[in-house]
């Protein structure tokens, strides 16, 4: 008797990655995973809960998403280890064949810090759901993760705010070190009697400070992961700061292994980082201002709750292929956000991360035939006036 479960790939023979094309320091890659194949530069949706919120995966699909961002965190919370393993996992779970990778929650650590203690052993919070105290270690996260069947698991850090004194950016750095190696003895502990068919990737932190970033590197290179994460960007800092930072970050990093740049960001923001060297990228933009009546184009973004789309024919964006701007108007859809219709939010959403997927396959496109700078060139036009 058939399950009613959508049927799920296997997993790839050789998991790799492979740069395919460069452009200066940005370049191309072929990041093959259990559950399939990601081209990168790459943009992950963020499923937090296990959906991108009012998208389906086939709205994904649609859309050209290669890959998934979910949380240990939030996932742990609700619906927990226990449901997600008698789904089948979270692939099963939410539907999803394609591949995920799961952040440990180690943000939530610095944008819950009213409710939560960091020492050796871990971090203790209370939930944000009902207030019930939990607790993420290095060895428990990497045990959810594996348990879930991801294709990426990130170990739990400790992000600290900007501005912050160097000596409390010294002491995360070293404490997340400490962390990766217990979670990487974990991850080989959990995985040495299967096949693999998860990556581990370490997170470098050191805040803004460019010697602690380049020690963090060291150390986590010297641990040894499949690809790296730069965390601790995004967290308050100035933009030319982080524009100045992130080249040297990423230069500490192996050339060989994929880099995943955390919860970044705007269109601009994505050209020069991917121009750093930089190949993954994740972010609660697209959907999160889709949701609050802002679009992305080709001509910069568009808040169609203004009052000047009230009587606009036009699509959202005339350069634009999807079925939002091929169906729908401005004025319809800025009338769905004046009577709070639903369809509204979903309509922004499916638009926002099929931009944000084109915009990626743009990006490869340029760094192949050499014309990313003419790329980031007209989007500096629509994005920052030029500048």
């Amino acid at each position: 008797m058939s399950s009613g479960w959508p049927p799920i790939r296997k997993g790839i023979v050789k998991i790799s990655f492979v740069v395919t094309a460069r452009s200066g320091r940005a370049r191309t890659g072929r990041l093959a995973l259990a559950h399939g194949i990601v081209e990168t530069p790459a943009f992950m949706p963020v499923g937090t809960q296990g959906t991108v919120k009012t998208l389906t995966p086939q709205d994904l699909k649609a859309c050209g998403v290669q890959i998934l961002l979910s949380n240990v965190y939030h996932l742990s919370l609700r619906p927990g280890l226990k449901i997600l393993e008698k789904a089948g996992g979270l692939h099963r779970f939410m539907g999803w064949d394609g591949p995920i990778l799961t952040d440990s929650g180690g943000y939530q650590v610095f944008s819950l810090a009213a409710k939560r203690r960091i020492d050796e052993k871990g971090v203790t919070f209370a939930s944000h759901v009902d207030g019930s105290a939990h607790s993420l270690t290095p060895e428990n996260v990497i045990q959810f993760e594996l348990g879930i069947g991801v294709d990426i698991a990130v170990p739990l850090d400790h992000c600290v705010q900007y501005p912050c004194e160097r000596a409390e950016a010294e002491e995360a750095l070293e404490r997340t070190t400490r962390w990766a190696e217990r979670s990487k003895k974990e991850f080989i502990l959990r995985q040495a009697q299967d096949e693999r068919k998860t990556l581990v990737f370490g997170i470098v932190q050191g805040a803004m400070v460019p010697e602690l970033r380049r020690r963090s590197a060291q150390q986590l290179t010297g641990i040894g992961f499949d690809g790296y994460c730069l965390g601790g960007f995004s967290v308050g800092e100035p933009k030319a700061l982080m524009n100045e930072l992130l080249p040297a970050a990423a230069e500490n990093l192996p050339e060989t292994q994929p880099r995943y740049l955390m919860g970044m960001g705007e269109p601009m923001d994505l050209v020069e980082a991917v121009e750093a060297g930089v190949d993954l990228f994740d972010c609660v933009i697209p959907t999160r201002h889709g949701r609050n009546g802002v679009a992305y184009t080709s001509e910069g973004k568009l808040n169609l709750k203004n009052a000047i789309h009230a009587e606009d024919p036009r699509p959202l964006d005339p350069a634009c292929r999807c079925e939002v701007c091929r169906t729908h108007s401005r004025l319809y859809i800025r009338h769905l956000f004046q009577a709070q219709e639903i369809l509204g939010l979903r309509l922004l959403s499916f638009h926002n991360i099929w931009f944000y997927s084109t915009l990626m396959a743009e990006i490869r496109r340029a760094i192949g035939d050499g014309s990313l700078g003419s790329l980031r060139s007209k989007l500096s036009v629509a994005y920052n006036g030029g500048k």
